[in-house]
């Protein structure tokens, strides 16, 4: 491969890489709340180098971006993660690693050594700043700097990006899939961190097949695995497939398990074939655990079996019910929200309990074949009721963050952080809004000089 840049629909407008490291005191319209103090970091892909191959949205180096407010002012400042492969790039000025490391298209002067990207969320737990991806060990980052300290090697491999952190505990509690030898494997890792940051636990246990487990779902005693039909396979991917491709007659299978539980005791619950990248929250009720989902009716983003690009792939507000006293092992799904949406959110003090409050990035217009978002959504679910800001046209948020008023707030007292990328301007702004008044718009809004690429997941750490 020569390095030259291959046509992909997320190498331009705003998925297109954002190469430089900036520092800006941002304009501040509006007022920012005078109890409104800490920082919103968020992750996402940005290719250092043009790719070797075809050009996935979630394979691209990430970059930290730092949102710090104080005093009602905010500054900007983003960083590149310097992971291995990104130092062993930049020294070469050039890309060497295939998408998602494959060997068919990586330079052989680096094949078999780590091609981590650390491009997907970011999270503060037990004093650390961890930017992680699902194929390696958390990565921490200077939280003041954002200056790259390097893996946490107590992880000792795999982690997801979406661990979940325990409100009554303090733990993080996290999983892997494809954690065994080898790509593309059914093995799977379930583990926790201490609230002092000590990893306790990390066992595997074997899943139904091997599938893409982006994300995993935590009640106060139970953790629930979903493997969907969103499979991988190394063979296929030898004999010329897709390695990952959405194969609905693998059904869906939900493993469920005590926190505190060996994994032989897993027990798997099935359904019909669905997708689910993001949970918003799970709880329990004596006998029964509910999830509440964004499910989608095939997997987005990836290919069939043949190759084609999936059909209807949006995602909507979906409740699955488990009933651990029914012996039928099977799932009750239930649509509770009928607007296209992702990136769920909620008020994360409630993490694993029953809640009230919810918000994602939806999207109103009638050509949902867009994957840009133009709304910000509050689902509430005791009444049902859901209320949206839409954007003017061309404009797009992002995922919504909550930040509560005081650690004491009612639940959903709080504001929404996210950030917005305005088209008809080709920049991002920073943008706050009043949790439980999201249809009134925005009460601040810093304007970054330029744009911020699309990205995924970011977290608010309080002052």
């Amino acid at each position: 491969m020569d390095g030259s840049q291959v046509t992909s629909p997320y190498l331009s407008g705003n998925f297109a890489p954002m190469r430089s490291e900036d520092d800006f005191e941002l304009e501040v319209t509006g007022e920012i709340p005078a109890g409104l103090a800490g920082t919103f970091y968020r992750n996402g892909p940005n290719p250092q180098f043009a790719p070797r191959d075809a050009y996935h949205w979630f394979s691209g180096d990430g970059m930290i971006h730092g949102f710090f407010v104080e005093d009602g002012k905010v500054r900007y400042r983003n960083r590149y993660v310097r992971t291995p492969k990104w130092r062993t790039e930049h020294e070469a000025g050039r890309s060497l690693y295939g998408t998602f490391g494959n060997p068919m298209t990586t330079d052989p002067s680096v094949m078999g050594t780590d091609s981590g990207v650390a491009n997907t969320n970011i999270v503060w737990h037990a004093g650390k700043l961890l930017a992680l991806e699902e194929g390696h060990m958390p990565f921490e980052m200077d939280p003041a700097t954002l200056e790259s300290r390097g893996y946490v090697d107590a992880y000792r491999g795999k982690v997801t990006a979406h661990p979940k952190l325990d409100p009554e505990t303090g733990e993080m509690v996290w999983f892997a899939y494809s954690s065994g030898q080898g790509p593309l494997n059914e093995t799977c890792s379930y583990g926790v961190t201490d609230k002092d940051g000590r990893v306790v636990r990390r066992q595997e246990f074997q899943a139904p097949f091997a599938a893409m487990v982006h994300d995993f779902l935590v009640t106060r005693n139970y953790a629930l695995f979903p493997i969907l039909p969103l499979t991988g396979s190394l063979q296929r991917a030898m004999q010329g497939g897709p390695p990952l491709a959405w194969d609905p007659d693998k059904g869906s299978h939900i493993g469920v398990m005590k926190r505190d539980a060996d994994v032989s005791t897993m027990r798997w619950f099935t359904t019909d074939p669905c997708y689910v990248f993001h949970p918003m929250n799970a709880w329990e009720e004596g006998d029964k655990i509910f999830a509440d989902v964004m499910e989608y009716p095939v997997a987005p983003l990836f290919p069939t079996l043949d190759g084609s690009a999936p059909k209807n792939a949006f995602a909507r507000m979906t409740r699955w019910t488990f009933d651990l006293a029914d012996n039928s092992d099977t799932v009750k799904r239930e649509q509770i929200d009928d607007l296209a949406g992702e990136f769920p959110r909620f008020d994360e003090r409630r993490a694993g309990l029953g809640y009230r409050h919810g918000w994602f990035a939806g999207i109103t217009r009638e050509d949902v074949e867009s994957i840009r978002f133009n709304a910000i959504s509050h689902l509430d679910l005791a009444t049902g009721k859901r209320v949206d800001h839409v954007h003017p046209a061309g404009d797009s948020p992002g995922e919504p963050v909550f930040v509560p008023r005081s650690p004491d707030a009612a639940e959903g007292d709080g504001w929404l952080v996210a950030l917005v990328y305005r088209g008809e301007e080709d920049r991002s702004d920073f943008v706050v809004y009043d949790a439980a008044d999201v249809a009134a718009g925005p009460v601040a809004v810093a304007k970054v000089p330029r744009r911020v690429p699309f990205g995924f997941h970011g977290n608010w750490r309080a002052a």
